[in-house]
């Protein structure tokens, strides 16, 4: 399968057409950004990383009940997904509390939420993603009350998976972003990525950060953090 026309350029991934018009290849980059794109730099082989932990945790996302866009892995960089229309949401749980969350609400991190949190903000970088609430999201059109339904549904099912999976890895799943798209027959799947980027994860025994607050704190060892944390996950 070859790339077509770029059809979207992200902070972190291309996405190209192919000649099936029911797939797209999404491509990942090295490309870091924080704080709604105030902070920028490079992370060598973040891309690399990202794209295979992201494969790896969505298959087992689907053989746990999760439809994903996961078609097949095509290179270290690339892989091959299904098309989708991207809802223009980010899904947030949180079991433990840390960064925005802990400042919003005066929590100190690392307090354990007596339940998951979920939360959406506002897929929007012109306007900061802000939060965003179910009434919001239905009288401003951006989902169904079904979509909406099943979104909050197949969340929940990967923190339960995704938790589980990562304590065995000897890490802690804090919080993570994850967003869904929409088939063409009307599918609500998961989608974008799973990885450092997108989730916080701290170690077991020493809480040491081992995901892109690294990168956003400043903490050194960003480079070696990722490929740490994916030797863990393919362990």
């Amino acid at each position: 399968m070859e790339k077509g026309k770029q059809l979207y350029e992200g902070k972190a991934k291309k996405v190209y057409e192919t000649n099936d018009p029911n797939l797209y290849i999404v491509s990942y980059k090295d490309d870091a950004t924080a704080f709604n794109g105030e902070k920028k730099g490079t992370i060598a082989d973040k891309g690399v990383v990202n794209n295979i932990m992201s494969n790896l945790v969505f298959a087992l996302l689907a053989e746990s009940g999760v439809p994903t866009h996961l078609v097949r892995q095509l290179s270290d960089r690339d892989t091959l997904v299904k098309a989708v229309t991207i809802l223009p949401l980010e899904v947030i749980i949180r079991n433990t509390a840390a960064g925005s969350f802990s400042k919003r609400y005066g929590v100190e991190e690392g307090t354990p939420l007596a339940r998951p949190a979920l939360e959406f903000s506002y897929k929007k970088d012109e306007l900061g993603d802000p939060l965003i609430n179910d009434d919001h999201i239905l009288a401003l059109e951006l989902a169904t009350e079904d979509d909406l339904a099943r979104v909050k549904q197949y969340a929940h099912k990967v923190n339960e998976v995704m938790k589980a999976f990562f304590l065995d890895k000897g890490l802690k799943l804090i919080d993570f972003k994850i967003e869904f798209g929409k088939t063409p027959d009307g599918e609500i799947i998961l989608a974008d990525e799973v990885s450092p980027d997108t989730c916080r994860l701290w170690d077991v025994k020493t809480n040491e950060k081992m995901d892109k607050d690294r990168f956003r704190r400043d903490l050194g060892n960003v480079e070696e953090t990722y490929q740490a944390v994916l030797k863990r996950v393919r362990a």
